[in-house]
């Protein structure tokens, strides 16, 4: 499995490019922005971007989904919950990030659903508290935490539809069950390292204690 970790846009956004080596299929997780330096990584890679996947529907992880579906013609995934944001985005709030308004949803996900490329089947795992719809995407030995989980750190909860004690629960009964070598790709880069695992975060994440 290829796992590019990329940095993206002026919110230190990481998008992430996953693809299935032996198929040549793969998806494109949050591309905020800079998209033709993520198809350009796929190209590189000879994987072919089946689809956009967005952990949630903040302006910050959304503003390259048009760009990308256009050159691409990926379908855009995202959890049920955060639909409605990727075309409901004030204006304002587009030209501040520089960014287009999404495309519809292609396919809403849920909970437990599989998100497969190739080989390469993403566990969808609702993660509400950052926003309603929030998800993280498992494959065992990593997971996608988007906005809910940072790396000694977690999301803000003070944007419509957020919720400290939501987002609490999320972390502790569902991320921090998974195993502890679990390597933990965020989505963004604010830690004092690009990357964790849920062990570390277990025991240095000063929210979580």
């Amino acid at each position: 499995m290829i796992v590019r970790q990329m940095l993206v846009g002026n919110m230190m956004v990481f998008a992430y490019l996953v693809g299935d080596e032996k198929s040549g299929e793969g998806l494109v997780i949050d591309p905020a922005s800079d998209t033709a330096g993520i198809i350009a990584q796929a190209q590189q890679d000879n994987i072919t971007i089946k689809y956009i996947v967005n952990t949630h529907g903040h302006v910050d992880h959304i503003g390259g989904n048009a760009d990308m579906k256009e050159k691409t013609g990926a379908e855009i995934i995202i959890h049920e919950g955060d639909a409605p944001m990727l075309t409901s985005t004030p204006s304002a709030m587009l030209r501040m990030f520089n960014a287009k308004e999404s495309p519809p949803a292609d396919i809403m996900v849920n909970d437990g659903d599989v998100i497969t490329v190739g080989a390469i089947q993403l566990k969808v795992i609702h993660t509400p508290g950052h926003s309603p719809g929030g998800m993280a995407l498992y494959h065992p030995g990593y997971v996608f935490t988007g906005d809910t989980l940072f790396v000694e750190g977690v999301g803000r909860t003070d944007l419509p539809g957020g919720s400290w004690d939501v987002m609490f629960r999320s972390i502790t009964t569902k991320l921090l069950s998974l195993p502890d070598d679990t390597v933990v790709l965020p989505g963004h880069n604010y830690g004092r390292t690009p990357t964790s695992t849920i062990g570390n975060e277990k025991k240095r994440n000063p929210f979580l204690r």
